[in-house]
C-alpha cells in the first residue's frame, strides 16, 4: 500500500453490527473495515478483562462489550442495529433468533438491514445443528478428494478453503450483492453463506471439467493431483522445495530445455504411462542444485515457476515488497488489504481492538450522557 495516497476507502459511509465469533466472520469484517466500513463488534461483556491483547484480524473495527442477556444490553445492540446497512453473525442456526435478534426481529426494526449469517452447513439440512470445522465442510463437497497425491491420503490447507475461501470470501460477496439490491429496494435479506456451498461453487471448473472428461478421478492420471513431471513440488539439495506448473505445451517445452531433458519428447507431455520414469528424472535434476539455485535459473521464465516459502521468506521476497503485500503494525506482520483499487484506495492497516475498547465512545455516539453509561457499566450491562 501507499500511504500517502490512502483515504477513507470506497465503503466508508457503510456502518456493519459483528457479534463476535470466530474465523471467518472476523475476517469478513477485518477486510470490509479495511475498505472503509465501519464495522463495530459486539462481544460479550464476560470476555471483557484485564490483559486482554489487541486482536490483529479485528484491525480497522471497533467493539463494545454488551451483556445480551440483560434488558439494557438488548437495549443498546437495538440502538445499534437500528442504525446499520449490515450485521454479521456466526452462531449455530436459531441462536440469534432465542436471543432475540433473529431477521424476522431485525427486519420489523430495521426493514433495509442486510442479515449476514456465516456457517459451515448452512441455516436449513440434516447437517445444520452439527458440529464441523473446515476440514469436514471442505470434505463432504467432494472438493478434499482432489488434494492428493497417488496412494496417498487427501491433505488440506488448514481453514483456506473452507473457512475463508468458501465461507468469508462468500459471505462477503451475498453482503455486497443484498446491500446493493437494498439500495433500491430499500428492504434487506438474510444472507445464507454456508462454507459448504461457497466450496461446491469454488470447484465449478472441476465439475466442468470432468463433464467434458478432462478430469481423470485418478490421481495417477491426473496431473492437477501431483502425478506429472511438470505440475508438482519438487526437493532441492538443500531440502528445500520448488513448485513447477508447466502446463501448456509450449512451457513444457522450455521446461524440458531448462533443466537439460531436451531429449524428451514434448509431444508426449500428456502420456501418462510416461509419467512415474519422467518424474523421477525430474526429480533428481532439481535435487542436483538449491533452491535459491534453480530460482536464480527459472525465476521470471516461462517454465511456470515458483519457490515454496514459508511465511518469512514471503514477506522478503522482492516481487512480493515491490506489491506492498505485507504491512507491519504494532510491531506484527499482517497481509496488506486485498484487493487493490486505483482511485479509492483500502485505509491504511491500524492497531487490532481489545474487547470492550470502544465501548463508551460508541454508546457516546448513540447519544447517552456519561451518567447514563456509568449507570450500564455498573449494571453490567456493559463491560
Amino acid at each position: 500500500m501507499n500511504p500517502s495516497k490512502t483515504g477513507p476507502g470506497p465503503l466508508s459511509g457503510l456502518r456493519v453490527i459483528e457479534f463476535a465469533g470466530i474465523g471467518p466472520g472476523p475476517m469478513a469484517g477485518m477486510l470490509l473495515a479495511d475498505m472503509g466500513a465501519e464495522v463495530i463488534v459486539i462481544d460479550r461483556a464476560a470476555d471483557c478483562r484485564p490483559g486482554n491483547v489487541a486482536m490483529a484480524g479485528q484491525r480497522g473495527k471497533r467493539s463494545i462489550a454488551v451483556n445480551l442477556k440483560s434488558a439494557d444490553g438488548q437495549a443498546l445492540v437495538w440502538q445499534l442495529l437500528e442504525s446499520a446497512d449490515a450485521l454479521i453473525e456466526g452462531f449455530r442456526p436459531g441462536v440469534m433468533e432465542r436471543l432475540g435478534f433473529g431477521p424476522a426481529a431485525v427486519a420489523a426494526r430495521n426493514p433495509k438491514l442486510v442479515f449476514g449469517r456465516i456457517t459451515g452447513w448452512g441455516q436449513t439440512g440434516p447437517l445444520a445443528q452439527a458440529a464441523g470445522h473446515d476440514i469436514n465442510y471442505v470434505a463432504l463437497t467432494g472438493a478434499l478428494s482432489t488434494a492428493c497425491r497417488p496412494g496417498q491420503l487427501p491433505v488440506l490447507p488448514p481453514t483456506l478453503v473452507g473457512d475463508m475461501g468458501g465461507g468469508a470470501m462468500f459471505l462477503l460477496f451475498g453482503l455486497m450483492c443484498a446491500i446493493h439490491e437494498a439500495r433500491s429496494s430499500g428492504l434487506g435479506q438474510v444472507v445464507d453463506a454456508a462454507m459448504i456451498d461457497g466450496v461446491s461453487a469454488l470447484s465449478g471448473l472441476v465439475h466442468q471439467m470432468r463433464g467434458i472428461g478432462y478430469w481423470k478421478d485418478d490421481p495417477a492420471k491426473n496431473f492437477f493431483l501431483n502425478s506429472s513431471p511438470f505440475y508438482e513440488v519438487f526437493a532441492c539439495a538443500d531440502g528445500k522445495a520448488i513448485s513447477l506448473g508447466a502446463i501448456e505445451p509450449q512451457f513444457y517445452a522450455e521446461l524440458l530445455r531448462r533443466l537439460g531433458l531436451d531429449e524428451i519428447d514434448p509431444l508426449r507431455q500428456y502420456a501418462s504411462q510416461d509419467w512415474p520414469a519422467l518424474k523421477a528424472r525430474v526429480a533428481a535434476r532439481v535435487a542436483s542444485k538449491t533452491r535459491d539455485e534453480w530460482t536464480a535459473l527459472l525465476e521470471g521464465t516461462d517454465v511456470c515457476f515458483a519457490p515454496v516459502l514459508d511465511f518469512d521468506e514471503a514477506a522478503v521476497h522482492p516481487h512480493n515488497l515491490e506489491r506492498g503485500m505485507f504491512v507491519t503494525v504494532d510491531g506484527q506482520r499482517q497481509p496488506a488489504p486485498a484487493p487493490r483499487l486505483s482511485r479509492t484506495e483500502a485505509r491504511q492497516p491500524t492497531s487490532g481492538i481489545r474487547i470492550g475498547e470502544h465501548s463508551e465512545a460508541i454508546l457516546a455516539e448513540l447519544g447517552l450522557s456519561a451518567e447514563a453509561i456509568t449507570q450500564l457499566r455498573e449494571s453490567g450491562a456493559i463491560a
